[in-house]
């Protein structure tokens, strides 16, 4: 069978960087074809030269047999090559029906119809399932809610070509269902499909076939994936066996050290209260619109309070805002790393430093510029950060390597005493996920409390010494670690009337793939399984700086 979509020896340099390095694989009509491989691999870089907004240093790229030269996006589109990208393309203050259609409004007397493109979307929204109003501006949504509005805007350009970067990474579980089933009608319909995840299962569900990078070059592809065992996917993503993914080890655990007493306000149901003990891992799970990002902004002043106290090392934290949580040893990773975590336009240098040079400033105006390149540089080897210098840019990056900055800049805090990481994994491939589940256990061994708020139940179950649920707003149980397995996680998350269930779309995976670290998992985990993919997406953004 021809290939509708071909790469010939494909290249692409940026300064000091090999993003692609002669690469050459072949998709077909009527197939998935997955794109594996660990953070900065490449595989971003190739979708942007699939859909314009690269253009490559060398090589072909061929459709339905024919070279074509992409200068823009606009001309990908035109060829009928639609991309959804990890990091989403869209314009804030327009709504759905405008996003969706940007470019192809439909007209009336030489004047914007909207009418009319809000009919035609809102039929096409209800037709895959997604309900959202075609009128609302994207800026009032959710970052899954965004996602959906991307996905429905490549469907309706009809683009015989659909590729899909991280897709699932902010979707609730009815949402990846959607997904899923689009997908699958998609491949029906003849399309041919490009699918990036860093989760395997949904690799195994979707995916007839597989290309693997590393460091920019094609390391092998796979015509039948089903037939790959999962270990021998990790091995060629990562260049090394990864026996045990969440590292997990034992560790003294002290007393009560952070005291969450009665904390309440906007999208809780009423005072919440928790603790954490020196050197705990504590995880923290539920479904969509728990309220657990929103317990943590409250306990990182982010948002204000309607009640409550916290207490840390049994003395009450300023309640003034966020400086005053850092003052005090208390940071947080925020959910959306683009929006909230990132200086995007500075240096990972800048990144890095931001915080902690205020604690370092000669005659407290000046930059200690050597100090900070020092500090920079070593943490970009401690926590192997993908980058080929201080100064890069740090929208540059993988978002793997952004989550690491990010982390450099709370570990570079030397009163830390709290970390707080919200979806501290989303996007990132097996490989970074193992680096940070690593720094995330050395830091608990230094006695600092450690809370992960999660949608991965596998990684919940799989790092954390104790596990909170919560369920529409409120904390409704707690588990240890050697009680928490899914079923019983499930059971408290889930409303009254739902059984507890961790069936998924999915596809059976090679008997020998048994996911690495299994062993050390609760009874019950099934790492990167869709199902598990159950909590909420992110609301829309605001600042903690």
């Amino acid at each position: 069978m021809a290939a509708y979509l071909e790469f010939d020896q494909v290249s692409k340099f940026f300064p000091g960087v090999k993003a692609l390095n002669d690469v050459s694989f072949a998709a077909h009509a009527g197939q998935v074809h997955g794109l594996l491989g660990e953070n900065g691999a490449g595989k971003s870089t190739l979708l942007k030269i699939l859909g314009g907004q690269y253009k490559p240093d060398g090589g072909r790229l061929l459709v339905n047999g024919e070279e074509r030269h992409f200068s823009s996006a606009k001309d990908a589109i035109r060829a009928g090559i639609a991309v959804i990208h990890q990091e989403l393309q869209y314009v804030p203050e327009l709504t759905v029906a405008e996003n969706v259609l940007l470019g192809r409004m439909p007209t009336r007397f030489g004047l914007l119809d909207k009418r009319a493109a809000h009919r035609m979307v809102a039929e096409r929204l209800a037709a895959i399932g997604v309900d959202l109003s075609p009128a609302a501006r994207l800026a009032d949504l959710s970052i899954a809610q965004r996602q959906m509005v991307e996905i429905c805007k490549a469907i309706m350009q009809e683009a015989q070509v659909i590729a899909f970067d991280e897709p699932t990474s902010s979707l609730s579980h009815r949402e990846t269902e959607i997904l899923f089933r689009l997908v699958k009608d998609l491949r029906a319909n003849g399309r041919t499909l490009i699918y990036i995840s860093h989760r395997l299962e949904e690799l195994y569900a979707l995916c007839d076939a597989c290309t693997i990078f590393r460091d920019g070059r094609k390391i092998v592809t796979h015509d039948v994936m089903a037939e790959v065992p999962r270990d021998r996917l990790i091995s060629d993503m990562v260049g090394r066996e990864l026996s045990d993914i969440y590292d997990y080890r034992e560790r003294p655990r002290g007393a009560a050290r952070l005291q969450v007493q009665g904390l309440d306000g906007k999208h809780l149901q009423g005072p919440q209260s928790f603790s954490v003990h020196a050197g705990e891992v504590l995880g923290f799970f539920g479904l969509v619109g728990a309220g657990r990002s929103e317990l943590m902004r409250l306990l990182y002043n982010a948002d204000a309070r309607s009640g409550g106290t916290v207490l840390l090392d049994g003395a009450p934290v300023a309640t003034g805002g966020p400086a005053d949580a850092i003052a005090a040893g208390i940071v947080l990773c925020p959910e959306d790393r683009k929006e909230q975590g990132i200086l995007a336009t500075a240096s990972v240098a800048e990144n890095i430093n931001i915080s902690v040079r205020r604690n370092d400033l000669r005659g407290g105006i000046f930059l200690r510029h050597q100090r900070e390149a020092a500090l920079a540089d070593d943490f970009i080897a401690r926590l192997r950060i993908k980058t080929p210098h201080r100064q890069q840019e740090i929208r540059l990056l993988s978002g793997g390597n952004q989550q690491k900055v990010i982390l450099a800049r709370w570990l570079a805090e030397p009163g830390l005493k709290v970390l707080i990481l919200d979806e501290p994994t989303r996007g990132i491939d097996v490989g970074a996920k193992n680096d940070i589940y690593r720094i995330i256990h050395e830091v608990a061994e230094r006695g600092c409390c450690v809370i992960v708020v999660s949608s991965e139940l596998p990684e919940v179950l799989g790092i954390a010494d104790r596990v909170i649920v919560m369920r529409e707003g409120a904390i409704c149980g707690e588990l240890p670690r050697v009680q928490a397995t899914e079923t019983a996680v499930l059971r408290l998350a889930l409303p009254d009337n739902a059984a507890p269930s961790t069936a998924a779309p999915s596809a059976a995976v090679p008997p020998a793939a048994v996911p690495p670290g299994a062993a050390a998992m609760p009874p019950g985990a099934v790492a990167d399984a869709p199902a598990a993919h159950l909590e909420s997406p992110a609301q829309p953004a605001r600042s903690n700086a």
